[in-house]
């Protein structure tokens, strides 16, 4: 009898010390998770928002503009243009169609006005830090409306999307706000090289920039 108890209790003994390091362990591991979390906030509080806020859609703010491409030289060209601003992205995508076949260039120019019938009532290439005319990204210069060329094909039809961070949509910035702007759409192909505009020919198509959606 004297035998059993003293295995019975060894065996209590032998239960709570296992089942005391247990819970250490797992309290050791809680807080060791704790302390790494605490310590991200604490010294990455303000990236870990941003990032926060660049995961979570909602708390994007998106600027959107439609408009409609308006045929100009006796052209048949017309088209939907929209410009989003999305995380300080500014993406423009176009669809056109009555388009001749072959290069045209693509710009912004300087007024939202296409009242006139050749469409010179734009006014010149948008340009506002006086820089040389020349192919988009150019170490030696040019315009923040060069966007460039694209090719229509026999139907006539043609997809453009373009995307950059030096436009903003209502922006304080006069060198980056694209609203008060025009889309010019050219009978030929800019050839970056000509000055100011790149020797691309009549003016075929319209569309003004002017009221955007924020939401």
């Amino acid at each position: 009898m004297k035998n059993l108890n003293i295995y019975i209790f060894s065996m209590i003994a032998v239960g709570m010390l296992a089942f005391s390091c247990e819970n250490a362990i797992q309290a050791d591991e809680d807080g060791g998770n704790q302390t790494d979390t605490t310590s991200f906030e604490n010294d990455h509080d303000s990236e870990k928002s941003e990032a926060l806020k660049i995961a979570d859609p909602e708390n994007i703010k998106t600027k959107m503009i439609r408009t409609t491409l308006n045929a100009k030289s006796e052209s048949k060209a017309t088209g939907d243009i929209t410009f989003e601003e999305r995380a300080g992205q500014v993406v423009m995508e176009a669809k056109f169609k009555g388009l001749n076949k072959g290069t045209h260039a693509i710009h912004l120019h300087e007024t939202a006005n296409c009242s006139s019938s050749d469409g010179k009532s734009a006014g010149g290439h948008w340009n506002p830090t006086g820089e040389r005319h020349g192919k988009w990204g150019d170490a030696e210069g040019y315009h923040k409306g060069d966007i460039g060329n694209f090719e229509v094909g026999d139907d006539g039809i043609a997809t453009v999307r373009f995307e950059t961070a030096e436009w903003c949509i209502g922006c304080d910035d006069e060198n980056k706000n694209i609203v008060g702007r025009s889309v010019i759409i050219h009978q030929g192909g800019d050839d970056f090289i000509s000055q100011p505009s790149g020797d691309a020919g009549k003016r075929v198509g319209c569309a003004e920039i002017s009221e955007y959606q924020e939401k």
